[in-house]
């Protein structure tokens, strides 16, 4: 028995009917493309809903969402929202962020946007490359952090990680910037207050009309979400990027990613680097005194 049909005998029926209602409001709502293949994993996590709201079907669900939205809506997207991440995950990027930063100096406060934080490792592993790179654990840097997902947001907030979370980390990174825990922390670590200190999280979705962040940015990080958009979404969401980037601001894209369908505003600068075009920089907006 394939997993498709053993999640469909299980305790809800679940028809392709309902799965192509629920993959068009996910789309909708968070621009994510859900493929065929995707119809276990939705089962699988929206179930759990079910349960929660006491519903029989996944008809109630849905009339639910219609109903109420709200926080259940909250709660739909963060369970078919994928967070996949870890500390200095593709870690080519870094190198390039750390003489980034330090070509610009610290004559102004340097900003940075990580705009798919997930449980907080990609935004924390920011703040260390810019404590490195400025040789202190309070650099002239702030980073703002957002996600769609609220719930892998608190878990970012708190910054508290499992050792073996730690494990591919050099130790003496692990002791600069970790602090162990001990009794009911026991196996556990914490980011140090002053990394916490540079990271503002923030809910965002990058589908919205309107976001309530304000530019420019040094740096925008935006790996692995695309993959879930389609190219016309694609393109909506670089367009919203391009007047954020301070004129020779940096793109990091994941490593399965390319803009090609966008090359008036952005071009390659190094793997999965990008910056802005000469015909970008010209469009940006006149920069107000004091930002920054």
């Amino acid at each position: 028995m394939n997993q498709e049909t053993a999640s469909e005998t299980h305790e809800f029926s679940f028809t392709q009917k309902d799965f192509d209602a629920i993959r068009t409001l996910i789309y909708d709502h968070a621009g994510i493309k859900l493929g065929d293949n995707k119809k276990p994993m939705v089962y699988s996590r929206l179930a759990r809903r079910l349960r929660a709201t006491g519903l029989a079907s996944f008809q109630d669900y849905l009339l639910l969402l219609e109903r109420i939205g709200g926080q259940e809506w909250e709660a739909f997207v963060n369970s078919l929202t994928t967070n996949l991440t870890s500390f200095f995950r593709e870690a080519h990027h870094f190198p390039i962020l750390a003489e980034h930063v330090r070509n610009l100096g610290g004559k102004r406060p340097l900003r940075i946007w990580c705009s798919a934080a997930s449980t907080g490792e990609e935004p924390y592993t920011i703040a260390m490359t810019l404590a490195d790179a400025f040789g202190s654990l309070t650099p002239p840097a702030r980073i703002l952090a957002t996600d769609i997902d609220t719930n892998v947001l608190q878990t970012a907030q708190a910054g508290v990680y499992p050792l073996e979370r730690l494990e591919k980390l050099p130790e003496a990174l692990v002791q600069r910037f970790f602090l162990k825990g001990t009794g009911r922390r026991d196996g556990h670590a914490k980011v140090r207050h002053e990394l916490r200190e540079l990271i503002h999280f923030q809910r965002l979705n990058l589908l919205d009309e309107r976001w309530d962040i304000r530019g420019p940015y040094d740096a925008i990080f935006c790996r692995n979400v695309m993959i879930y958009f389609d190219k016309d979404t694609q393109r909506k969401i670089l367009e919203k990027f391009a007047p954020l980037l301070e004129p020779h601001g940096l793109l990091f894209a994941g490593h399965s990613e390319s803009f090609f369908h966008a090359t008036d505003l952005f071009k390659l600068r190094g793997k999965t680097v990008y910056e802005l075009t000469q015909e970008a920089r010209t469009r940006l907006p006149p920069r107000p005194v004091g930002t920054g």
